[in-house]
């Protein structure tokens, strides 16, 4: 009888008690001591396709990645066509043409993300998002407005290059402050949540693992989890937030972990890989909405590990932080274009004298447009003072005078403006 007693009062003590504590829901408490620091294997990274352009074996078919020829095709040419702006600008930059610029090198697949989006759904980006705009369909001579700030320029020549917006294609203006795009975005999201609409709307937020050092990447992730915002951030982990390495800039296991830290449903995925980026985004999309049987919108967080190939932006000289060899080492075995070219190629969707086509065809529409932009008039001076209050304050009016007196006291060194504008416009 003792012995019966023991044995149930033993298969009694092995069973965990969940904690009660509101604080925590899923927890069990333990008699055994011990901090925990996430040591131990990390997260895995999802591969569709790998560095030579094939299709990973046990993975999702070509019908379930939604591989056509068309959509291999187009996709490749955005990249071509983004590469090709970013050499042009790059260089336009050197020459003292614009005052700024920052190249997408190393990162194009980035555009594979932009596929699975709808039209409808809003954009948050940081600064390399030139090819999300690209697929959704701004124009060469809208990147060239906005970069030489010309009349044509949405923004009114009020912003750095590359601070791309365009409302038509809902894609919210970038602003330099880091961070600032993520509490938007799940603010947004939350208003999207709200508009109950038939179809669903979905808030993308770009960033890079630097922002994710931020504040605002916490309150944004906490918020969006909280509220079951239909937001899908998108981390883009190029290795380096301006010179510092990601070495130096956590210790734990990137920024997927800290997804999964807030509740939120999280992928890491291979960014160097077109397809893999393009169907994380497509099923992130569905769980953010709820469309996935699974249960309400709610935020999801995928990382794309990749390279960056190129300087941090035109301020910046990565060779100061990182050897030019292992920079070469990483755009000769690991490119994205060469990749999804490679794909190309082994269906024989493409060829040598296509691809001489493409880059001569892109290379003389971005340097058409590039030459129409730098003579193209300015926004006229007034365009300084408007769009903030409703009607200009007594400050801003003294401000606006003061400026037109000096264009018209010292012409000599408002010749520019004046030529591009005409006295009428200063």
């Amino acid at each position: 009888m003792s012995t019966k007693l023991s044995r149930s009062s033993a298969s009694k003590a092995v069973q965990p008690e969940k904690v009660m504590f509101p604080g925590a829901r899923d927890s069990y408490f333990t008699s055994q001591f011990g901090f925990t620091a996430g040591e131990g294997q990390g997260l895995p990274t999802f591969r569709a396709m790998d560095a030579n352009g094939r299709l990973c074996e046990g993975g999702p078919t070509e019908e379930e990645l939604g591989i056509t020829k068309e959509m291999a095709l187009r996709l490749y040419r955005e990249m071509v066509q983004l590469n090709t702006l970013d050499v042009i600008m790059y260089e336009a930059q050197r020459q003292g043409r614009i005052s700024f610029y920052m190249t997408s090198y190393g990162e194009e697949s980035l555009i594979g993300s932009a596929s699975s989006l709808r039209p409808e759904d809003v954009v948050f980006g940081q600064y390399r998002e030139a090819g999300v705009l690209l697929y959704r369909g701004f124009t060469l001579r809208e990147f060239m407005d906005q970069c030489y700030g010309s009349v044509g320029d949405s923004g009114k020549g009020r912003q750095m290059p590359v601070h791309f917006g365009s409302a038509r294609l809902n894609f919210h203006t970038i602003s330099s402050p880091l961070t600032t795009q993520l509490p938007q975005a799940a603010g947004a999201a939350y208003a999207l949540k709200r508009e109950s609409s038939e179809e669903g709307r979905v808030a993308m937020c770009y960033f890079g693992e630097g922002a994710a050092s931020e504040g605002d990447f916490h309150a944004a992730l906490n918020m969006a989890a909280t509220l079951g915002c239909p937001t899908i951030f998108y981390c883009r982990n190029n290795g380096f937030a301006i010179s510092t390495p990601s070495t130096e800039q956590y210790v734990g296991d990137g920024i997927a972990s800290r997804g999964i830290g807030y509740g939120i449903e999280t992928i890491r995925v291979d960014g160097n890989d077109v397809w893999a980026v393009k169907y994380a985004t497509e099923k992130a999309r569905k769980m953010a909405l709820g469309d996935d049987g699974k249960g309400s919108p709610r935020p999801v967080l995928i990382e794309a590990l990749t390279y960056r190939i190129g300087h941090h932006s035109t301020s910046d000289d990565s060779s100061a932080y990182r050897s030019k060899e292992e920079v070469e080492d990483w755009r000769r075995k690991d490119d994205p274009m060469t990749r999804l070219r490679r794909f190309l190629e082994s269906r024989d969707w493409w060829n040598a004298e296509e691809e001489t086509a493409l880059r001569d065809e892109t290379r003389k529409a971005v340097l058409s447009e590039f030459s129409q932009a730098e003579k193209r008039a300015k926004p006229p001076i007034s365009d300084l003072f408007t769009d903030v209050y409703d009607e200009l304050t007594p400050a801003l009016k003294e401000q606006q005078q003061e400026m037109e007196r000096l264009v018209r006291e010292y012409p000599e060194y408002y010749q520019s403006v004046r030529e591009h504008q005409g006295s009428e416009n200063v």
